[in-house]
């Protein structure tokens, strides 16, 4: 367990710890808010059929979650995964329901409380500071583009989760799911085991039922890995289909935001509302023209799909390898054609050029973002590892910032050797990987295991996650998306989907017909220690 206390306010003195903790009252944490919610696993359309019959409103559904919030995040379990909370919630959330009521909803989304990654740009009285204190003197100027589109809809921003630290490229021996500001968030299935990263909290908070659906981001691995630990659904989008202006960057080249949710169909319906161009972001340019991405939500969508099974994506674990043996008979069974087995080829021959391209682009992609928040006290990278020099205790108790400190003596991006690590990772992983496969063997899509279990949090040593297929479809700028397959000794496993550029509608499609076949998700119990 973390030795680290969970009240962290006292360095933060001007934030929430005098607002939105009390926001409203709440009854003390205990038994009935871990066994006796009624919106537990209450989907999107669940929530606004329920607000359009008058049976909630968004202030009550607010308030519900925000005393679900307190009773398991902030006590209970203390799960953790909040960094923060928006103390203009209930305020925002009765304006939603005076509009309901005198113009109708604005979108699925209106009333509906979302949770967003502590990288992503609020332009309000909640700070983003991607978990560090370096960041935790003012806010954002104005809301990230992501933003912008979810209030647009009507949705309702209850507050920032917990990440790991930078979206976890400081260290290479860091642990996931710890921030110096935030400090450690917890596995809700079991108490002693990681949530895995950097979408940590996001990951958490939606598996706990704390909010409807929350926002991530991933450069490699940070949406689809924290949602196979925590039993939920995560997309990774293609680069381009969702904007990254406002969000605190790792690398333009795979950086991306995407929807951690309970259910494919509110992954679909989160997707269709994030999606689009954006000038500030020219990589949306290549956007095409977007489908209702809800509409391929068909359970019989599996009927007659060729699915390629990746087979050099398995054999990390035999209790895996079991599993997914069994979600590939029901793949069979739900009407897909299986083609095994395939391999990647170039795996792992691009996973020294991938750190040498997100290096290169980390320095001058974080040196542009912060040279634009003002009242930091840090303005590149250079100041970002002296400030942490500085706060040794706050910020490198852990694990120190080596990938920070080799990313700093990179040169610029018209380097020769960035410029050829960019091109070998695309050449490898797209026309040489992803697209050759699908291909040669007519394929509407690759599948393999996520990851495996969730290992035990280990502050001393830092993670030891082992497998995933997440580096393909991150290097190339693919869409991905992870779907609960089971359970191993009670922790959460999921299978992915993953394919070529713009096919998130055929993921969805094929992941929704998978997820309605099985029913795998269970929510979670908050376990001290997995129960053999």
């Amino acid at each position: 367990m973390d030795p680290v206390p969970l009240t962290r306010r006292a360095f933060l003195g001007h934030t929430l710890a005098t607002g939105a903790l009390a926001l409203v009252a709440r009854p003390s944490a205990g038994e009935e808010t871990m066994s006796t919610f009624e919106l537990e696993e209450a989907t999107i359309a669940q929530l606004q059929a329920a607000m359009q019959a008058g049976e909630l409103t968004a202030s009550s559904l607010a308030e519900q979650y925000l005393t679900r919030i307190e009773g398991l995040d902030r006590s209970g379990p203390a799960l953790n995964s909040i960094i923060e909370l928006n103390p203009e919630a209930l305020d925002l959330a009765r304006i939603l329901d005076q509009e309901r009521r005198e113009r109708g909803p604005r979108s699925p989304l209106h009333g509906i409380p979302l949770l967003l990654k502590d990288n992503i740009d609020t332009g309000d009285r909640m700070l983003t500071t991607a978990g560090s204190l370096a960041l935790a003197n003012a806010p954002a100027l104005r809301d990230a583009f992501v933003v912008q589109k979810l209030r647009a809809a009507g949705a309702l921003i209850l507050g920032k989760t917990n990440l790991s630290e930078w979206a976890n490229i400081r260290a290479s021996r860091s642990t996931s799911g710890w921030s110096g500001r935030g400090r450690l968030t917890r596995n809700p299935y079991a108490l002693n085991r990681n949530p895995s990263g950097s979408s940590s909290g996001s990951g958490v908070a939606v598996s706990a039922n704390l909010c409807a659906a929350a926002l991530g981001t991933e450069t490699d691995g940070s949406i689809v890995s924290p949602a196979t630990a925590n039993g939920i659904v995560g997309l990774k989008p293609t680069l381009g289909l969702i904007s990254r202006s406002g969000i605190i960057p790792i690398a333009h080249s795979q950086d991306t935001a995407g929807p951690m949710t309970r259910t494919v169909a509110d992954a679909a319906l989160l997707l269709g509302v994030l999606a689009g161009t954006d000038p500030r972001d020219l990589a949306t340019a290549a956007c095409p023209a977007l489908p209702d991405y809800t509409a391929a939500l068909d359970p019989a969508g599996l009927k007659g799909a060729r699915l390629g099974v990746v087979r050099n994506c398995f054999g990390f674990s035999e209790a895996v390898d079991r599993l997914m043996e069994e979600s590939l008979a029901a793949l069979r069974q739900l009407g897909a054609e299986l083609v095994d087995p395939l391999e990647l080829a170039n795996l792992g021959k691009y996973d020294d050029s991938e750190l040498e391209v997100l290096l290169y682009e980390f320095k001058a992609d974080l040196n542009t973002y912060l040279a634009g928040r003002p009242g930091t006290p840090v303005h590149s990278l250079a100041e970002l590892i002296a400030f942490n020099e500085a706060h040794a205790e706050q910020e490198l108790r852990y694990f120190g910032q080596d990938v920070f400190i080799k990313a700093q003596a990179k040169g610029d991006l018209t380097s020769p050797d960035y410029l050829l690590a960019l091109e070998k990772n695309h050449r490898l992983s797209r026309s040489k990987g992803i697209d050759a496969l699908l291909s040669a063997h007519h394929l509407d899509a690759l599948v393999a295991p996520t990851g495996g279990p969730a290992w035990l949090t280990d502050l001393v040593n830092g993670d030891h996650g082992v497998g995933g297929c997440s580096t393909p479809a991150a290097v190339a700028g693919y869409p991905h998306i992870t779907v609960p397959a089971g359970f191993i000794h009670g922790l959460p496993v999921g299978l992915s989907f993953f394919g070529g550029a713009w096919s998130e509608a055929t993921l969805l499609r094929l992941a929704y017909a998978f997820e309605q076949g099985t029913q795998a998700r269970r929510p979670p119990q908050f376990l001290a220690t997995v129960q053999f």
